[in-house]
């Protein structure tokens, strides 16, 4: 999951004004001259001789903040009572809450929702398990998993410190594609553990979004989970990603008039995101790819440590090109970037072939700045909000999932995957495609249904669905 700074955000200072020594005249004056942007004044409450005002300030960073705070402070007539950040208020008591669909408002609803009237549904579950899905929430609700040792931007911050992400997380999962989520924290970096805890807890669930975890464990955890469940996995900071760049420059080369089967790709970062990106571009049909870490080229020659960096060396580099990120990167038709800011130069990229793709996806700061890169590249991508052709994974596990519940799959497969990458594409019609319109808006309601659609036929035609084909809604 992406947690990115953004550019500026929105303090409200509560101040008691003196109605003698100080006016709203003044205090704007001082915001301005800090710097500060006022977007709104409310009135908390008005005496006779004072009164409490809320004042929204766009402000560029905490620093920023912290001047605007101390020089309302300094006004004669003004006391700041506190300082609130906007994210900090919508995250007051968590951002989501368990709700019943049914009221119980006498004995007889309790009767049949609780005791006794539950055990008949409890005895029926029993004698066959599958009817968990009709009757219990398992048929619309996955856990989203973190350990909270790779939330990106911020690193190992412990599961508490993640829980704000996953809860971010759960409430997408709901807005978008109507599937409720619960985020489940754990206090464990054991891949054991995790595997064991994950297993235990699966009936309640019918799928699981692995979140967060760090490379290389997330592999090894995934992988386990999916070969000892019967419910979908997956770990989105891997396939997501993967799955919405594939989108991306599907669009992208239509612009540039190349064939996947025939571009020279450079992906930079070959962690967790990384490899899942690759292959989803090899199954996609690209045949000349060359991974970049810090140690340069990985090629089949050279011995590693990482059994992941070996497979991944065994199917890429078909050439078998050498050398740092520089030299490889000459003639190449795309670059994918999911490693660290600032590590592609200008030169590398004027020494790209024709009509350049460069997606780069570090965030918050991306491997190159675009408004830098813009010159020599064609299309362009970052992970950043406030910039064109954001490649965001809310695009597609909201989607994903959605379908993958709805046919009761038993596994997001690679199909699926590459159904879903297809869909969000399309949604770009021809006539809207442009340099900075690859990618269609998170806020595009056409989006979870088309990707529901394409993961749902896809997981029927390769024979992972379980749910009769129209088979009606119980």
């Amino acid at each position: 999951m992406s947690v990115s700074s953004s550019s500026s955000t929105y303090m409200i200072y509560r101040l008691q004004i003196d109605k003698e020594h100080a006016s709203l005249g003044e205090i704007a004056a001082a915001i301005e001259r800090a710097g500060g942007d006022i977007v709104g004044i409310d009135v908390i409450s008005s005496g006779r001789s004072s009164t409490v005002r809320d004042i929204t300030v766009n402000v560029s960073d905490q620093a920023h903040s912290d001047r605007i705070g101390e020089t309302l402070g300094r006004l004669e007539g003004v006391q700041v009572i506190h300082v609130s950040d906007r994210t900090f208020l919508v995250h007051l008591g968590g951002k989501i809450e368990v709700t019943s669909k049914i009221p119980v408002k006498n004995r007889d609803d309790l009767s049949r929702v609780y005791t006794p009237g539950v055990a008949k549904i409890c005895t029926a579950i029993a004698e066959q398990p599958n009817k968990a899905y009709s009757l219990t929430i398992k048929r619309n609700t996955i856990a989203v998993v973190s350990d909270g040792t790779a939330v990106l931007g911020l690193g190992d911050i412990g599961p508490m410190a993640a829980m704000p992400v996953m809860e971010g997380k759960a409430m997408l999962f709901k807005e978008f594609a109507g599937v409720d989520a619960f985020p489940i924290c754990l206090d464990t970096k054991d891949p054991d553990e995790i595997v064991s805890i994950v297993k235990a807890m699966a009936p309640a669930f019918g799928g699981i979004n692995l979140e967060d975890i760090s490379s290389p464990r997330c592999f090894e955890i995934e992988e386990r989970l999916k070969r000892e469940l019967d419910i979908p996995v997956f770990h989105d900071d891997q396939h997501g990603t993967a799955v919405v760049l594939l989108a991306g420059l599907l669009n992208a080369l239509k612009i540039t008039g190349k064939s996947m089967a025939d571009i020279k790709i450079v992906v930079n970062g070959i962690g967790a995101a990384g490899i899942a990106c690759s292959k989803m571009l090899l199954a996609a049909g690209a045949r000349n790819l060359i991974g970049v870490d810090r140690s340069g080229a990985l090629h089949r020659d050279a011995h590693y440590d990482n059994k992941h960096w070996t497979e991944f060396a065994n199917m890429t580099n078909p050439h078998g090109e050498t050398g740092s990120l520089s030299d490889v990167i000459r003639q190449a038709d795309v670059f994918i970037g999911v490693s660290a800011p600032n590590i592609l130069t200008v030169d590398d990229v004027r020494s790209m072939a024709k009509d350049p793709i460069v997606f780069a996806m570090a965030n918050p700061v991306p491997e190159i700045d675009p408004e830098v890169a813009k010159p020599y590249v064609r299309v362009m991508a970052t992970g950043r909000s406030d910039k064109p052709n954001q490649i965001n994974n809310v695009l597609c596990f909201p989607g994903i999932f959605r379908g993958a519940l709805d046919c009761r799959a038993s596994e997001i497969n690679e199909a699926m995957k590459l159904a879903a990458a297809q869909a969000i594409a399309s949604v770009v019609t021809d006539e809207e495609l442009s340099e900075t319109y690859i990618i269609p808006s998170v806020f595009n309601m056409k989006v979870v249904e088309k990707v529901k659609e394409a993961v749902v036929e896809a997981a029927y035609r390769t024979g992972v669905a379980r749910k009769a084909w129209r088979e009606p809604s119980v």
